[in-house]
């Protein structure tokens, strides 16, 4: 009798304690915010708990109930779900699947875990369903940020290199072509300055919708930065050939862009074409090749595009090796001075001597000013170079004053980077102090384009360095800007005439009217004319007979180095 109590005590204890157990359970499932279904194989009995009430308006109580939830869901996910609420039919133990419900907005996650007996029967199964609408949406925002470009609403640049990746391998696969357009606002830097940087976001905004109106399965756009884009065509054919599309830029650019302000903008682009395989099977490589050909049209005159092609490569990459080669020859100070004398045309007397840089690489091969000049005036190198020639020239000009006591004017040659520095005129005033030279002796040569770009700016500090003794030389006079007008505002001792006109003197009629016209004007001006070029008996003698004052030329003095110079003076003694 006393083992039957305690047999019953002991099941009383056991039935509270698992009492105790499931209402920790549904506790902690009522404030999880899911909701959970349960079902009894052997039962064959359903639950439901947790916050059901708050996904669903109708109990389910049976298996065909679940129907019910199927035709909340979109078509498209309503039978991945079905399979997953029968997992037992695949034997599987755990399995899940989203879905999105039929107003478009709401995303569900089902979950479902089955539990085997010893035989693989199901005994039972739990299905947790969470609402992840929250998620979703943070998602697709986090997906936004890292595929989208947040002023275009463009493909930014590094879902763009995966596309044109997917472009690229499909090609290979259909032995295709792939067509990369490299495409950059020209001039896009004036529309900020002067109307203000929203006003310019607003144009790269307004353009960047435009190219995606192009987007298609076989298209993609993406903005770059600033104001560049990149589009990428697979099988460029048809409609989407490259032809047509540019012709529809073209198109939109006559139109032009109307803005919030209610002003209209219209803005030329530049375009480089590279295509997969001839130009690389690089995906990277590609549109680099395409960037270059950008700049290769920007430079030929703008709005335009142009097609890559080897030789462009090659121009580039050999630019790129001399850029490098500058940046340690700047460093190093390795570049050496050569001299060209100056004469007067009717006595042959030594005028002066123009300082001409010369740069030997490390192969110990020549580089042409030609070259190097333009693209250290590109990467700002050329204001330590400049400097080093002002200084070198002071320095040698100095040192055959002392030996031999020739009198002549040192000529020396003005970037326009150097210029419009502000240290620009008591820079020079400073070196000439310091080596204790008249500045009337010294002559800095400036070429018409530092004038276009800032002509007050500059007239301001010749004015001043020629009140201070030095003498100014505008120098290749009649390729440039020209203009007549600004010759009277400007403080000019010298205009050097191009040799270009030189060269075609004694063949050509109408060059023989300019350049007399030339030498008459600057004559009565007061300045003194300078012809560079000359390398015939017959030019000079036409020269004189014009009255052009100095000649200069491989006819009377090629550009010698320092040596060599001092063997001049030193003939002249």
């Amino acid at each position: 009798m006393d083992e039957l109590r305690y047999q019953i005590d002991l099941l009383k204890a056991m039935n509270q304690k698992m009492s105790g157990r499931e209402k920790m359970f549904r506790l902690a499932c009522d404030t999880s915010n899911n909701a959970f279904l349960y079902y009894d194989y052997e039962k064959n009995s359903l639950i439901t708990f947790g916050s059901w009430n708050d996904f669903f308006s109708f109990p389910v109580t049976e298996t065909k109930d679940f129907s019910l939830i199927l035709d909340m869901l979109q078509e498209e996910y309503a039978e991945q779900v079905r399979e997953l609420l029968f997992l037992e039919k695949s034997g599987e133990e755990h399995g899940s699947a989203e879905s999105c419900l039929k107003d478009k907005r709401t995303w569900y996650e089902f979950e479902v875990r089955v539990n085997y007996g010893e035989d693989n029967r199901p005994l039972d199964k739990i299905i947790c369903i969470r609402n992840i609408t929250k998620f979703k949406s943070q998602n697709e925002e986090l997906r936004y940020l890292a595929y989208y470009d947040g002023l275009t609403g463009l493909y930014n640049r590094n879902y763009f290199v995966m596309l044109l990746t997917d472009f690229v391998r499909q090609a290979e696969k259909e032995k295709d072509i792939v067509s990369v357009l490299f495409i950059n606002l020209d001039d896009f830097r004036k529309i900020n300055d002067s109307m203000g940087m929203v006003v310019g976001d607003e144009v790269v905004q307004q353009y960047g919708q435009f190219l995606g109106s192009f987007s298609s399965r076989n298209i993609i756009v993406c903005h770059m930065n600033s104001d560049v884009y990149c589009m990428a065509i697979y099988d460029p054919c048809g409609n989407r050939s490259v032809e047509t599309i540019y012709k529809n830029i073209q198109e939109k650019i006559t139109e032009g862009f109307l803005l919030s302000n209610g002003t209209r903008v219209h803005v030329t682009v530049s375009v480089g074409v590279a295509e997969y395989p001839e130009a690389s099977e690089s995906v990277l490589e590609l549109i680099n090749c395409a960037e270059i050909v950008m700049y290769k049209a920007k430079a030929s005159g703008k709005s335009q595009m142009q097609y890559f092609n080897a030789p462009m490569l090659q121009d580039f990459l050999q630019t790129v090796e001399i850029e490098n080669k500058l940046k340690q020859a700047v460093f190093n100070k390795n570049f050496v001075l050569h001299f060209q004398p100056q004469y007067y045309s009717d006595t042959k007397k030594l005028r002066g001597m123009e300082a001409l840089i010369r740069w030997r690489d490390e192969n110990n091969q020549m580089i042409s000013p030609m070259v190097f000049i333009p693209i250290a005036e590109k990467n700002g190198a050329i204001i330590p170079i400049g400097n080093w020639v002002i200084e070198e020239s002071l320095r040698c000009y100095k040192e055959w004053k002392r030996k031999y006591g020739q009198d002549f004017i040192m000529s020396i040659n003005i970037s326009s980077l150097q210029c419009r520095k502000d240290n620009f005129v008591s820079h020079i005033m400073d070196l000439i102090d310091k080596n204790g030279i008249d500045a009337s002796e010294i002559e800095i040569e400036i070429t018409e384009s530092i004038l276009i770009e800032d002509f007050e700016e500059v007239k301001e500090k010749l004015i001043i360095l020629r009140d201070q003794g030095v003498r100014i030389s505008l120098d290749d006079f009649g390729t440039g800007f020209s203009s007549v007008s600004y010759l009277n505002e400007l403080p000019i001792d010298t205009l050097k005439i191009d040799k270009s006109f030189v060269d075609k003197v004694l063949t050509d009629e109408s060059t023989r009217i300019i350049l007399e016209s030339i030498v008459n004007m600057v004559d009565r001006l007061g300045y003194e004319s300078i012809a560079e070029g000359v390398e015939t008996e017959e030019q000079l003698a036409y020269l004189q007979k014009i009255g052009c004052a100095v000649i200069q030329g491989y006819l009377l003095g090629r550009p010698m180095p320092a040596e060599k110079v001092d063997e001049m003076f030193a003939k002249m003694l």
